[in-house]
Parts: C-alpha cells; structure tokens; sequence
C-alpha cells in the first residue's frame, strides 16, 4: 500500500512569512481534508496483545487489547477470482443454448430474458462494489492532493533560502526537480518528522547542491563568453591525452551538464518520425481543401479563406520533450501529435442561403372570336417573369493558430521553462532540420549587439531599465510567456522591464502598453519611451512593443531578445508610434 502524505507541522514563524503563508495554509488545508477522507474509510477491531515487564517483582505481563483499524480496500481482483467459475459455467451454458435458438422461438425469448436478467445481476454487484471503494477513492485523491501541497511548500521555501539567478531557468527548474526527488526519497523512508521547517532543511540538500552548481556553471561562463568552446575543446583534448580528470572536470561539471540538459534526449529516429507524422497530417489537410469541391458538393458558390499551412520542426520537438520531460519514442507521442494538430488547425465551413431571382420566358394563348362570323382565332405569345431560387455559398476557412503560440496554454511554468531552454539552443541539433530540407525550421540566432552611448545612461529611470532589460539579451521569444522562467514574448518583456525598474503596471499586453502612455512625435522621442507597432502579424491594434534606446535603435523581444534598428523598411512599414510612460 502506498504511503500516506505527511502532515508537516508549520511553526508561527513559517506561518506568517509572507513568502511561505499561502504554501502553508494550502498544505494545511490539504492536510485536514485527507484527515476527513480518512476518517470515512471503514473500520474493524483487531485485538492486540501488549507485553510488559514489571521490575520489581520480575515478572512479565501481558494485556489483551482491540485497537480500531482501516479495513482493507477490497480488490477488484478478488471478486474477479471469486466470479469467474460461475461465469465460466454461464458462458458454457449460453453458447449451449444459443445452439438451439433457431429451432425454438420460446427458447430464445427465455434465453435473451435470462441473459438480460443475469447482465441487471452483474451490473448492480458492479455498483455495490463500486460503493464501497468510494471512500478508498476519495482518501487517495485527498492524499495527492496533500503531496502537491506539501510538495509547494518545500519548493517555495527552498526558493526562498536558496534563491536562483532570475535570468536562468534552468537553475530554477533544476531546483524544484531536486526537492520533488528528495521528498518522495524521505516520503519512502518515512523520514517527515518533527516540524515542517525541519524537513524543509532536509529536502532542500539536494535543492543547495543544484543551486551551487547552477551557480558555478553561469559564473564561469559570464566570465568565458568569447572563449568557453575553444576552452572546453582544449581541455577535452588535455583530458583525452594526459587522463587528468580530477580536479579539472570539477571545473567543467555545472557547463556540460548545462550543454547535456538542453540537448534533445531522443533518438534521431523519434523525432525525424514524429516530424514526418506531423507533416502527413498537413499533407492530409491540404489535400482536403483542394478537394473540397468535389468531397463537398451540392453548394453553388465556394469561398475560401485559408492561412498558411506549416510549422516549424524544432518548435515541435521541443514541445514534446518539455511535455515528457525527457526522452520519449514516436509511439509514445502518437496521441500527443493529434491533440497538438487539433489545436493549431481548425477548417471550418459557413454556408449562406440566398433568395435570387432569375428571368423564365414562358408562353401564353390568347383567343379572338370574330362578331360577324363567330369563328373563333387562337394565338400564342411569350413574355417573361422573374422566378425565385435559392442560391448557397459555402465559405472555408482555415485558421492556423501557430504552433509556437501553443506552449503557454497547455503547458505549466515548468514545462514552458524547458520548452524555452530547448528552443534557445534548437536542442544542440541544428543539423536535425536542415533549412534545405524543412523551409519552417529555426536556425541559431544571435542577438544585435549595440553599445549605448554613456550620455544616454545619465537618466536614472533609464538607466534602470536596461540595468534589467541588458540581463535577458538572448533569450527566445515565447508566445505568452512573462518571466525569465518562461522567457519572454515582446509585451511580456517590456511589462517585466518595467514592473523591475520602478512601476507597477502588472503583465500588460502591447495594446495595454499603448493604452497607459502617453502618445509621442518621433522628434521628441528619448530614450526610455516605448515604441509601438502594428499589423507585424494577423491582428487588430498594437502587435509588437520595443523599448526605444536612442539613436533609432530599440531593444525588444525578437527571436532572439536584442537591439533592433528602426530605420529599416520593415520597421518603418509597420510603425505606430512612440509613448511616454505614466511617472512611477
């Protein structure tokens, strides 16, 4: 039987940190709903037998007791082992009978009667048996729900005595693996004892080793940027040829584990199958709509509005190891690919009914009976009449919804994390989708480097913002995402930048953004403002926000994040205007 969750016990002091208060009354809260799901699961006396020792007259006593205790969770297995005789002996029985059943119309009627007995009989012991594993269901969601809690707790305050650089997501992730790790390794040896904050210390060992060496790996390399592969080429070389691997690899640990996190896990085999998987599916798409006229007929107008069908490989991939969190095969993501495609492509058809009218000439008799003679003269004419028809229009639309925009919708903060850190680096695979071959494939990217002149930087509020805007150069751009966790899209970017520097504005989107400043002419821009742009995608209003640096450069999130000059002819054609924020 699995463990229960444990009931931490919160000291006043983690009860009132303001970091950890919600964790705590969460787990609290958790703890006492699993105490009353618990208490309904049914309960039998079993007598137990104490010894004691009773020192001064040396003799040993024993004392007969019943004590109360969970009964067992019945086992689906058992009344299957119970049952199959008797259904064994039925089964024979029908098929005995069923021989016959053409010959005697009573005894098929007897037959299906018994049978339609015997299934009411299966049905309603299935729904006692059900009734009684209610509680037992109950008490084992309560208990993962207490597992969560508690879990988020002891993550949150290793967060807190272990804090992460906020501009890598790795560390963070890194960090809360390690204490899920630890807790269910303590879970299992029944080590969660004493107060919370007493197992907080032990399950954020494995959080302080992550962190240090997290810490070790960014250090080095800020301090090795230009030189860290010609170095770590040079050493591997050293190590191949003199064997020195003791204090030297130390050294390189935290880089190569860095390099071996953000490396697809996969097999070549994988995840070329599963592009190819996913690009049938296109390939069927397509072949729909040229041949929806013909699969589709009876209609007298068609009208088609279709976005482009596509997507970009490394964004699938990464997708689905962020999703399993690691290595997986095409068999495995089958179902997976399917969801993915539902929610990036949706062909869609509206058809309108019309009342038109066309012309029908048509042809009449008239008579004429002539008074002297009466003989009577019959002649035809034509005229014409306009007569209604209903007329239909069928219009197709396909809308591609990107499948980059997908992550943040389906994915935690912790998945998206790791989607971020694979499509950084394209999973150390650039060779994986040769743009040759696959048209929609990222390629690496760098950011623009541009050195802003020292006058600029005199303003303090400026000077603030690229203090914190300089830290996520390079970066990916994410759909949606708001936080050096996630990384960053271009309006979560500025609103993070600003939310650091001296507002409170909270996540904004670019047309939000727009909407608290202040319109400002091109000739009076400074930098520190904002800048605003339009129809850089299928959309209505603003649809891509910058901060304006000076000297017609922006710093914004691209693909990567980095500097931008707006004097190009794309920028130029796409360009709103300028804002002022509000003071802080």
């Amino acid at each position: 039987m699995e463990k229960r969750a444990p009931r931490l016990q919160f000291t006043d002091e983690e009860q009132t940190d303001p970091v950890l208060k919600e964790s705590v009354r969460r787990a609290k809260k958790a703890a006492t709903a699993a105490d009353q799901t618990q208490e309904k699961i049914p309960k039998k006396k079993v007598l137990r037998k104490q010894h004691t020792f009773d020192k001064p007259t040396g003799k040993a006593k024993m004392r007969l007791y019943f004590e109360e205790v969970d009964k067992k969770k019945p086992s689906k297995l058992t009344h299957a082992i119970r049952d199959a005789p008797q259904n064994a002996v039925l089964m024979q029985f029908h098929r005995e009978i069923r021989q016959s059943e053409d010959e005697n119309v009573g005894v098929e009627a007897a037959h299906k009667s018994g049978e339609a007995t015997e299934m009411g009989g299966r049905l309603a012991r299935s729904a006692y048996r059900s009734h009684k594993l209610k509680p037992y269901r109950k008490s084992a969601k309560a208990e993962k729900r207490l597992d969560r809690a508690n879990l988020g707790y002891l993550q949150k305050k290793a967060a807190r005595d272990n804090p992460q650089p906020s501009g890598n997501p790795l560390a963070h992730w890194r960090q809360k693996r390690a204490v899920k790790k630890q807790y269910v390794a303590a879970k299992r040896a029944g080590q969660f004892t004493g107060s919370a904050g007493k197992t907080a210390q032990n399950t954020s060992k494995a959080a302080k080793t992550a962190a240090r060496e997290s810490k070790r790996a960014a250090a080095f390399v800020r301090r090795h940027q230009n030189g860290f592969l010609i170095a770590a080429g040079v050493f591997l070389v050293l190590v191949l040829l003199l064997n020195v691997l003791s204090s030297s690899s130390v050294l390189l640990e935290g880089a190569l584990s860095g390099v071996t996190m953000s490396t697809y896990p996969s097999t070549d085999d994988a995840m070329l199958g599963a592009e190819a998987a996913y690009a049938q599916k296109e390939a069927d798409l397509q072949n729909e709509i040229d041949h929806y006229q013909v699969r589709h007929p009876g209609y007298n107008e068609y009208h088609y509005t279709l976005d482009k069908i596509g997507h970009d490989p490394y964004v699938l991939v990464s997708i689905l190891t962020a999703w399993h969190g690691g290595e997986w095969t095409l068999d495995e993501v089958r179902d997976l690919l399917s969801t993915l495609f539902s929610k990036e492509y949706q062909l869609t058809q509206t058809v309108e009914t019309e009342t038109r009218y066309r012309t029908e000439t048509r042809t009449g008799t008239t008579s004429y009976t002539d008074p002297d003679t009466g003989q009577t003269t019959t002649s035809t004419y034509t005229y014409e009449v306009q007569v209604p028809y209903s007329y239909t229009i069928c219009t197709v639309k396909l809308h591609n919804e990107d499948l980059s925009h997908l992550p943040i919708s389906i994915m935690n903060e912790d998945q998206v994390g790791v989607y971020s850190m694979y499509m950084s680096t394209l999973g150390n695979r650039p060779d994986l989708f040769p743009s040759s071959a696959y048209p929609n494939a990222s390629t690496v990217k760098k950011p623009t480097e541009y050195d802003i002149p020292p006058e600029e930087m005199t303003d303090a509020r400026f000077a603030a913002m690229m203090t914190e805007a300089k830290k996520y150069i390079g970066y990916p751009y994410v759909w949606g995402g708001s936080s050096p966790k996630t990384s960053f899209d271009c309006s979560g970017y500025v609103s993070w930048v600003i939310n650091h520097s001296g507002w409170n504005v909270g996540r904004l989107g670019a047309q939000g953004l727009c909407d608290i400043c202040t319109p400002v002419s091109p000739a009076d821009a400074k930098p520190g403002d904002l800048v605003f742009f339009e129809h850089t995608y299928d959309t209505d209003g603003v649809s891509h926000v910058g901060i304006y640096v000076g000297n017609g450069m922006m710093l914004a999130a691209g693909d990567p994040i980095g500097y931008s000059n707006l004097n190009t002819s794309y920028w130029q054609s796409h360009f709103l205007t300028f804002g002022r924020l509000p003071n802080p």
